[in-house]
C-alpha cells in the first residue's frame, strides 16, 4: 500500500514563502522517516515552478564518514551542491563554479561557492540543505559558520534563503570539536529566524490515506480500526504507512480484497512489525543504547519520582523529543510518543532476558485456553525470589528493572498467542499492563482481560496499596469487560526480609476483588 498526502500541505506554506520572501534562514526538524525529505522536495520543486528563485535541495550526509576531516566535508559540500544545482540550472556552470574554488582555504570554500553561485545565477538562490546535522565535530561547525559568514551580502552576493533541515533543532546540537571543546549549534548558527518541525498524520489524515486504498481496491477498513491505529502510531508516518501495507499486502489471506480489515487484524499487523524489526525500528532500538536517552526513558519506565519533581535534564529531554521517542504536550506528562514505541522499548530492553527464561506459555493455559494469572504470578513470584538481583543488575535500565522483569516474564507467556498493551509516563507513578488473550482462533472471538497494575513502593505499605487499589479499579473501568485484576507492589526498600516481601491476598473495592501481590 504506497498512498501519499500532498507534501505542501503538511506544513504551513504561507508561513515558509514569507520566510523565504524576507530573506530569512531558518531550520524545518523532525524525526527520521517521517517525510521531512519529500516535503523538501516538493517545496523546492513549487518554488522553480513559481519562477521568483532558483530552489536546490541538498543531502550532506555523505559528509558524516570523513568526520572532522573539514577539508575533505567541505569539498564534498560543494561537490554535493554542483551537482544538485546543474539538475536545476541544466547546464554545467555550476561544476565551474566548484572549480574555481578548489583553492580556496576549507575554513572559507563554502562561502566563497555560495557568494560567486548566488552573483551568476539569473534568480535569488534558496537553498534546502538535508541532514545538516549528520555532520559532525570541526566539520559541522565550519558548515555552519561559513554559511553564517555570508548571511549579510544575500541575496546578491549570497543565498537568499537557507533552510537547514534535520532530525534536531539546531539550539540542540552540542558539537564536540577535536580539542575536546563543546560548543552548541545556536552560537554556531545565530542568524536562524525560526524554528519549524514537521508534524505527524493527523486522524483525519490516516483515514485519508486509507481511504485511497479503499478507493482503488475496495477493501474496507472496519470503522473500529482507525481508532487503533491512532493508538499505535499517533500519526507518526513511517508506522502509519507501515501498519497499512502490513495488514493489507503482507498478511496474505487479506490480499483477498473482499476481506474486511478488522480491528484484531490491526492488533496482529502492529505484533509483526514489532517482531520483524525493520530498518525504522532498529534505529529506535539503538538510540536506547544512548546515555542521553536513558536519562529520559528510564524515569518514565520506573515512574521515578526525581522525573517527576523535574530534575530531568532539559536538554537531554529535548533531545528526545526531537527525536520523537517521547511527547511533552500542553498540560500532560511526558510520554512515549506511540502505543507501538511503548511496546518495543520494553520489549528490547528485555528481549535477551525473555529468550532465557524458562518460562512457557503451555504451563498457564486454562482448558478453555484462558491464561492462569494466579499460576502465573506466583511463579513469577519465586522467579523474582531467587533471580531479581541477578537479572535486574544485567539491565541497563537498572531503575526501572522490577517492572521490566515482569513484563518480560508475561511477554514470554503472552507470545504463545496473546498481547500487552502498556501504559506508562511521568507523574502517573504507575504501569498499567492489559493482557489480551483471544480464546479462539480466528477474529471476533471471545478474549480474555486482565489488568495488572504495577507500582514501586515509595512509602506507606497500606496507603500504597489502598492508592492502588483505586488505580487499578478505574483502569478496569476504564478497560470495560474485564475478567480479573491484580494490583503489584514491588518493595526494594532492603529493609525486609524475602518472606515478609513475597506475599499475595484478595481485597474489595466497590465491589470488585482486585487480588494484591507483594514483591
Amino acid at each position: 500500500m504506497q498512498y501519499t498526502l500532498d507534501p505542501l500541505s503538511r506544513f504551513d506554506l504561507d508561513e515558509i514563502l514569507t520566510l523565504i520572501r524576507q530573506g530569512k534562514y531558518f531550520v524545518l526538524h523532525a524525526p527520521r522517516q517521517t517525510g521531512k525529505t519529500s516535503c523538501m522536495l516538493a517545496l523546492r520543486d513549487y518554488l522553480n515552478e513559481q519562477g521568483d528563485y532558483i530552489a536546490v535541495y541538498a543531502n550532506v550526509e555523505g559528509g558524516q564518514a570523513m568526520r572532522n576531516d573539514v577539508g575533505e566535508v567541505i569539498k564534498a559540500t560543494c561537490d554535493t551542491l554542483a551537482e544538485e544545482m546543474r539538475l536545476i540550472v541544466g547546464n554545467d556552470s555550476p561544476y565551474q563554479l566548484r572549480d574555481d574554488v578548489r583553492n580556496v582555504a576549507p575554513a572559507s570554500m563554502l562561502t566563497s561557492f555560495l557568494r560567486l553561485a548566488s552573483e551568476r545565477l539569473s534568480k535569488p538562490l534558496v537553498l534546502f540543505i538535508d541532514e545538516i546535522d549528520a555532520l559532525v565535530g570541526d566539520s559541522l561547525v565550519s558548515v555552519l559558520r561559513q554559511i553564517r559568514a555570508g548571511y549579510a551580502n544575500r541575496p546578491a552576493h549570497f543565498p537568499q534563503s537557507i533552510v537547514l533541515c534535520g532530525v534536531r533543532d539546531v539550539r540542540d546540537y552540542r558539537i564536540v570539536l577535536s580539542n575536546q571543546d563543546i560548543i552548541t549549534g545556536g552560537s554556531a548558527f545565530n542568524i536562524k529566524a525560526k524554528s519549524l518541525r514537521l508534524g505527524n498524520f493527523t486522524p483525519d489524515e490516516i483515514r485519508q490515506l486509507y481511504s485511497q486504498h479503499t478507493t482503488e481496491t475496495g477493501q474496507v477498513f472496519e470503522e473500529e480500526c482507525f481508532p487503533l491505529v491512532w493508538q499505535a502510531t499517533e500519526g507518526q508516518p513511517w508506522l502509519v504507512n507501515a501498519l497499512a501495507h502490513e495488514v493489507t499486502y503482507e498478511m496474505r489471506e487479506n490480499r483477498d480484497r473482499t476481506v474486511r480489515i478488522t480491528a484484531e487484524m490491526i492488533y496482529r499487523a502492529q505484533e509483526r512489525i514489532i517482531y520483524r524489526r525493520d530498518t525504522h525500528i532498529d534505529i529506535l532500538i539503538d538510540r536506547l543504547k544512548e546515555p542521553r536517552v536513558r536519562h529520559v526513558i528510564e524515569p518514565i519506565l520506573s515512574n521515578s519520582d526525581e522525573a517527576v519533581e523535574g530534575l530531568m535534564p532539559s536538554d537531554d529531554m529535548q533531545y528526545v523529543i526531537d527525536l520523537g521517542l517521547v511527547k511533552k504536550e500542553v498540560g500532560q506528562t511526558l510520554r512515549i510518543s506511540n502505543g507501538i514505541y511503548r511496546e518495543i522499548i520494553p520489549r528490547e530492553l528485555t528481549w535477551t532476558t525473555q529468550e532465557t527464561m524458562q518460562a512457557q506459555p503451555q504451563w498457564y493455559v486454562n482448558d478453555d485456553n484462558s491464561l492462569n494469572i494466579e499460576k502465573l504470578l506466583l511463579d513469577f513470584q519465586q522467579f523474582f525470589r531467587q533471580n531479581a538481583d541477578s537479572w535486574i543488575g544485567r539491565f541497563d535500565y537498572a531503575e526501572a528493572g522490577p517492572q521490566l522483569l515482569l513484563q518480560a516474564y508475561l511477554q514470554r507467556v503472552v507470545n504463545g498467542g496473546g498481547y500487552i498493551d502498556r501504559e506508562y509516563g511521568l507523574g502517573r507513578r504507575r504501569t498499567d499492563l492489559l493482557i489480551r488473550k483471544p480464546l479462539t482462533d480466528g477474529y471476533g472471538g471471545p478474549i480474555q482481560r486482565v489488568v495488572l497494575e504495577l507500582k514501586i513502593l515509595r512509602g506507606d505499605l497500606e496507603k500504597t496499596i489502598v492508592k492502588g487499589l483505586e488505580q487499578t479499579a478505574a483502569y478496569m473501568d476504564l478497560v470495560g469487560s474485564v475478567d480479573e485484576g491484580h494490583f503489584i507492589v514491588f518493595d526494594r526498600s532492603g529493609n525486609k526480609t524475602w518472606d515478609e516481601r513475597i506475599w499475595h491476598e484478595p481485597r474489595q473495592y466497590q465491589g470488585r476483588t482486585i487480588t494484591v501481590w507483594g514483591m
